[in-house]
Order: structure tokens, then C-alpha cells, then sequence
């Protein structure tokens, strides 16, 4: 089945397969897997005093009168009346000849979805047939599936392939790589008796089961979906670690000076993440780690401390961040701690030009800048590193699996490749980083220094906003700092969002004798530092910014911030920026500011969930739930979650599961595990390319 085209089955042509293609259906094997995303339910016929707005149902009713609404956007509409109730259809495309043929007195049989309108129930664009007296037509036997599909092809040509491919299926056209023995421990269905219960559920189908994806038979496609994409992390984490890497010891010269220099001590939590990755240094394969930490629990120290580890053994260490903003920070940090202790802390972004380039170029290939921090330009083709021992990526998500292996590729030196630690702000939930991240440990810095106090959220409407500029001219007297920050940075009618600049201008107009600043993305580099320089030496009293602040100074005195516009801006996007404040010992707040005739139902959610905690991991479990996986991740990794069956909120259950029989698959039936990969993850060889 993988190898038989889609075109050799019947009613299948060129120009079909095309749109099939779109889909990512070119087999017939691609077909079966392409997996209903829902389903309707046309056994039934509903009366009409029982409709509620939402339900997708089948009503039988007789015409009472049809009639043309001559309104803003003219409109056939259709009377339905039964012994219970009435409704009414709405055509706003139609025909002459369509309204004639819907005649008082017909019987009809609609399906589409109830809505509600002016205190009454219709239709809009029903799918409707004739019945008749003397040969009423039959309901369907069972439920029908709604498949994912694209411009072109229509429900109907997807169940006349199924249909064809479901008639061709049987255990050796379909091999099951999922061992029998791990099948009948975790009481599962076939391979096959589960795709045919899915695609075609019999006339006594679990309804509620199916719809909610909790039947066995979706349950067993789930669980094999997602142990393929665990398996192909996996397979990309042996990859990886089949090449040697440098024996890196604690050496303690170095580090223990560092730690003896710093004006506070590591949390325990600290200590604890900076034990596992020294330990994982001294491996002699390449450290995969991935280091989770609210925002201001301390991850860039602990960096620094891998760092030292490289370098006490005459290597390079690398630290790559997706933005200079955050670049220059982990710079400037790295500068203070590490060159007190005469170790060269070099810089590469792509403003870096002409001879200053060319020359930490040389720097890097000689080996004389012992730590770089840069952007993605550390793994541009003209950068060299003399012996790259370690490799540390802030932000992950920003970036792809590729981009992290290419620069672990820049690395390579004497035939042994760079460890690599992986840090992130953003907290991933369990269930994800399980799934996501299967190539990597996990560490977690579940603890915020001592002194640091809870930041008090509200949210408030921008008609009260006069009450707030008041506050902040009040915490401004009080000797505070406040942070303003506005999502866009010139005016934009169509958002209606406070531009940076115009807030500027209003609030130093509003607030007399407050010293007030302005930064955003398009200021020139050397600009933005001398402004948030001043911020952090008390030279301004308010800063009024764009979301670059998401990531950036570290200021204890501002202990007031406002966003505006906050319902246009993400769970983990507000999270972040509210962890600019509170970093001291008085107490904080955040202030979000919203559009009341803006404000929609997940935006509600996202502004409650912000006011009801502080936890980093439950509110990114809260955004897994609101944005799903693809979009938490970002982007650049939403191809490894393109899940077709599976849901990791609804069956994070299963993932122990997986990963045990993960380890059964590698050990005893290794040869099944790559064609497992290829059925479920499209592109999946892709994954481990450089």
C-alpha cells in the first residue's frame, strides 16, 4: 500500500491527485492514514423544539412559506415548521428556480449547523432533500467523518478513495509494527480493525466515545502516532550521540573564583541544574540538554558556570540567542562575570561589519576569544571556531532543529563534536517537552531567588486610563521606575493599538517633571543601550516601550509595569514581559490595559489566567490548552506536531507509555522502527538532516 498510487484507484485522475497531494495524500497507504477530524452525526433525526444554537443535525418539517428578505444583503428564506417547533432557512446565494421548488406544503430533510437569530432558530445554507410519501429516504447507519481537506476536493471524493482503500485493506497490504505482545498487554485493536472503525464507524459506534477521541480504536492510532514522533527524536538524539565528544572536567579554578565573586549565592535549584550538566560534560557523548527556568530564576549564571567548564579545559564555549536585544544582555552579563577572571568574551551579530568583523573572526579561529556570544551569524559559513567544546542556545523555540545541529556542525574539531545546553524562559509544559523534546534532558530551575516578591496582576479597561497614568505618576514621586509597553511602534487604525511613540509624547506631556524615555526594535543599536543604561541608573523615571523588553535589563527599582493593548498579546508573550518587574523586594505590579469592545472570550482567559498566578509552567499549561502545540513551540518547530490523530492534552496518559514501548521497539524490533516513522511523520527523515 505505501508503494500503490492514489491514481490507480477508480475515479482517481491526474487533476485529483494533485489536490490530494495538497493534502499530503499520494498513496493509498497516505489515504488511510489521512484520519477524519470529526465527525457527524446523521442516524437521527432531531425534533425542532430540541435544537440548540451550535448542534450540527439532521430535521424533517414541512414547508409553511418561502420568501425573499429584502434587507442590507437580500436573502431567500425558507419557513419550517413540525409538531414541535419551527425554524427557518437561509439561502443567501439562490436561484429562481430554487425558490420555486421549495413549495408550501413540501417535506423537507435539512442537516447543517442551528444557529440563533432574533430570539429564532435557522439554517444558513443547509445541505436539504425532498422527502417523499411513498419512498421516505433512509438515515444514514452510522456516524459520518469529516476529513481534512483543501480547494478542490470535497468530502464526497475523499469517502469514495477511503471507501476504495478500506476494500483493500487486510494485515499483509498493511503491516502492524506495533508488536503483538505490547498489543494484547495494553489491550489494543489491530492496526486495520482501528482504521476501519475510525474511517467507517458501524451503525452501534460508541457516538459519545468518538466524538470526544477517546474511543479505543483512535486511542490505539494515537498512541502509535505519537510513539513515531518519539521515536523520531530518538533516532535524531543516537545520531548525535554516536559521535565522541570532549571530556570536559570540573577543573573548579575557575568556577570557584566566579562563585566567589558574585554578590549573591546559587538556589538550590541552581545548584542543583549546574550538578547535572557538569556531570553531563564529562560525558564522552555530546551533552543534549535542555535547561527550563521562569523568567528571572537564574539561567544565564548557570550557563556561565558550563562555560567555565569548557573553557578550564582549553575549549570554546558559544552562546546563540535569536535576537541581539537578548544577545547583547547575555553579552554584557558574560563581559562583567567572566573577563574579571581574564578569560576574552567575543561578540558576532550581523551588525557586526568590515575590519571589527574580520577580526573577531580571527579571534574565534585562533581560539583567543575563549567564549562568543552572538546571534545566528555564529554559524555562517566564514566563522571558525579553533576547538568549539560547548554549545548553549537560549530561546529554543525560535529557532529549528536544524539551525541548532548546524551550529553543532561548526563544532566539530578532531573528529569530536560540541555538548550542547538548550535554554529556554518559556516554560514547556510536561506533556509537551516529553513529546517535543524527546532528543533532550530536561533540567528545571523551579525556584526564583530569595527577595523576590509576587507580582500583583490587574486588569483594567483603557476607559479608567486616566487613573492609571495617575498611579504611575504617583510611583514616579515615590522614587520607582514603571515600564509602559505598547505593542506596535507608529499608529496602526487597523489594530488600534497605542503606538510606542505617541504614548511617549502624551505621557511626557501629561506627566510634568517625570523624566521619560522611549525605546523599540527600530532604534539604532548604540541608542538602545544608552537608554536602557539610563533606565538602569535611575536617569529616567519611566520607559516607554516595545515588546523588545520582553527579554532584556535587569532593573530591581521598576516595580510597575503597563501593557497596553494586552488582549491583542499571547499568555507566554505576557508572561515574559511581566517578569521585568518584581526583581527586587517591593512590591509590584502589572497593570493590563484592554479595549472592552475588543476583548473576545480567549482573551478573557488569557487576562484571567495572568491575574490568577505567577507559575511560568501553569500558564504555558494554560496556553497549551488555548493555542496548541504548533504555535507554543513556535513556527519553526510546529512541522514536528502536526499531529493527525493524537492530542497531547487529551492523551498525555499515554506518553509513559509510549516512551516504555519506545524502548521495547529499539531494543528487540529495531528494523520496524523506521518504517513506523515514515507512515506517521511526514518529511520525517528531514528531522536528523543538517
Amino acid at each position: 500500500m505505501a508503494k500503490l498510487s492514489c491514481t490507480d484507484l477508480q475515479g482517481i485522475g491526474s487533476r485529483l491527485a494533485q489536490y490530494l497531494l495538497k493534502c499530503g495524500i499520494e498513496t493509498v497507504q497516505d489515504l488511510l492514514f489521512h484520519l477524519p477530524s470529526r465527525y457527524q452525526d446523521r442516524t437521527r433525526v432531531t425534533p425542532l423544539r430540541q435544537l440548540r444554537p451550535g448542534d450540527h443535525v439532521v430535521i424533517e418539517a414541512t414547508i409553511e412559506a418561502t420568501e425573499i428578505s429584502r434587507g442590507r444583503r437580500p436573502s431567500l428564506l425558507c419557513h419550517l415548521s413540525d409538531p414541535t417547533g419551527s425554524l427557518t432557512l437561509r439561502f443567501f446565494y439562490y436561484s429562481e428556480k430554487q425558490q420555486l421548488s421549495l413549495r408550501k406544503g413540501s417535506r423537507l430533510r435539512c442537516f447543517g449547523e442551528v444557529r440563533g437569530w432574533g430570539g429564532e432558530f435557522e439554517m444558513i445554507h443547509p445541505e436539504y432533500e425532498y422527502l417523499h410519501v411513498n419512498s421516505p429516504a433512509l438515515l444514514d447507519d452510522r456516524l459520518t467523518p469529516i476529513y481534512p481537506t483543501t480547494e478542490g476536493l470535497t468530502q464526497r471524493h475523499l469517502r469514495a478513495a477511503t471507501e476504495q482503500a478500506l476494500q483493500l485493506l487486510d494485515e499483509e497490504s498493511l503491516p502492524d509494527y506495533l508488536p503483538a505482545s505490547l498489543q494484547q498487554e495494553m489491550n489494543l485493536p489491530s492496526l486495520a480493525e482501528a482504521l476501519r472503525y475510525v474511517h467507517r464507524p458501524p451503525p452501534d459506534a460508541a457516538v459519545p466515545q468518538l466524538l470526544a477521541g477517546t474511543h479505543p480504536a483512535q486511542q490505539r492510532l494515537a498512541f502509535e502516532e505519537l510513539m513515531a514522533h518519539h521515536l523520531c527524536l530518538r533516532r535524531l538524539r543516537y545520531s548525535v550521540q554516536e559521535c565522541p565528544a570532549p571530556n570536559l572536567q570540573p577543573r573548579q579554578h575557575l568556577t570557584s573564583s566566579l562563585l566567589q565573586a558574585l554578590p549573591f549565592s546559587l538556589t538550590q535549584a541552581q545548584q542543583r541544574v549546574s550538578q547535572e550538566i557538569a556531570k553531563d560534560l564529562t560525558q564522552t557523548k555530546p551533552m543534549l540538554r535542555l535547561l527550563q527556568g521562569d523568567v528571572g530564576s537564574g539561567k544565564t549564571i548557570v550557563a556561565a558556570l558550563a562555560a567555565l567548564q569548557a573553557v578550564e579545559n582549553n575549549y570554546q564555549a558559544a552562546l546563540m540567542a535569536p535576537t541581539e536585544l537578548l544577545a547583547e544582555q547575555h553579552f554584557h552579563n558574560f563581559v562583567k562575570w567572566l573577563e574579571a577572571l581574564a578569560i576574552p568574551v567575543g561578540w558576532l551579530a550581523g551588525k557586526l561589519k568590515g575590519k571589527a568583523r574580520t577580526e573577531m573572526l580571527a579571534k574565534i579561529s585562533s581560539g583567543e576569544a575563549k567564549v562568543v556570544v552572538g546571534t545566528h551569524a555564529l554559524f555562517q559559513q566564514d566563522v571558525q571556531f579553533s576547538a568549539l567544546g560547548l554549545v548553549i542556545i537560549d530561546e529554543q523555540h525560535r529557532f529549528g532543529v536544524h539551525q541548532r545541529l548546524a551550529l553543532r556542525e561548526k563544532g566539530a574539531h578532531n573528529g569530536l563534536l560540541p555538548h550542547q545546553l538548550i535554554m529556554t524562559a518559556t516554560p514547556i509544559p510536561r506533556t509537551l517537552a516529553m513529546t517535543a523534546y524527546a532528543d533532550l534532558d530536561n533540567s528545571i530551575i523551579d525556584e526564583l531567588p530569595p527577595g523576590r516578591t509576587p507580582v500583583r496582576t490587574v486588569a483594567i479597561s483603557n476607559l479608567r486610563r486616566a487613573e492609571i497614568v495617575m498611579r504611575v505618576q504617583q510611583a514616579c514621586q515615590e522614587k520607582k521606575q514603571v515600564y509602559w509597553v505598547c505593542p506596535l511602534i507608529t499608529e496602526s487604525e487597523a489594530l488600534q493599538c497605542q503606538a510606542a511613540e505617541t504614548t511617549a509624547s502624551q505621557l511626557t506631556t501629561s506627566l510634568p517633571g517625570i523624566k521619560v524615555g522611549l525605546i523599540h526594535g527600530r532604534m539604532p543599536a548604540l541608542q538602545k543601550e544608552d537608554v536602557m543604561a539610563a533606565f538602569k541608573q535611575g536617569e529616567l523615571d519611566l520607559l516607554v516601550a516595545t515588546t523588545v523588553i520582553e527579554v532584556g535589563v535587569d532593573v530591581p527599582n521598576a516595580s510597575l509595569m503597563v501593557i497596553e493593548n494586552a488582549e491583542r498579546l499571547g499568555l507566554a508573550q505576557l508572561h515574559q514581559l511581566r517578569g521585568r518587574v518584581g526583581r527586587g523586594a517591593v512590591e509590584s505590579f502589572c497593570v493590563l490595559l484592554y479595549q472592552a469592545d475588543r476583548l473576545s472570550q480567549h482573551a478573557k482567559i488569557r487576562l484571567a489566567a495572568l491575574r490568577e498566578t505567577n507559575d511560568g509552567f501553569v500558564i504555558a499549561r494554560k496556553d497549551l490548552e488555548l493555542r496548541g502545540p504548533g504555535e507554543v513551540l513556535g513556527t519553526r518547530q510546529a512541522g514536528m506536531l502536526q499531529l493527525k490523530v493524537a492530542d497531547l492534552l487529551r492523551d498525555h496518559f499515554l506518553l509513559p507509555q509510549v516512551q516504555a514501548a519506545a524502548e521495547i521497539l529499539l531494543r528487540d524490533f529495531p528494523q520496524q522502527v523506521e518504517p513506523l516513522i515514515q507512515r506517521w511523520v511526514a518529511q520525517g527523515q528531514k528531522y536528523g538532516e543538517v
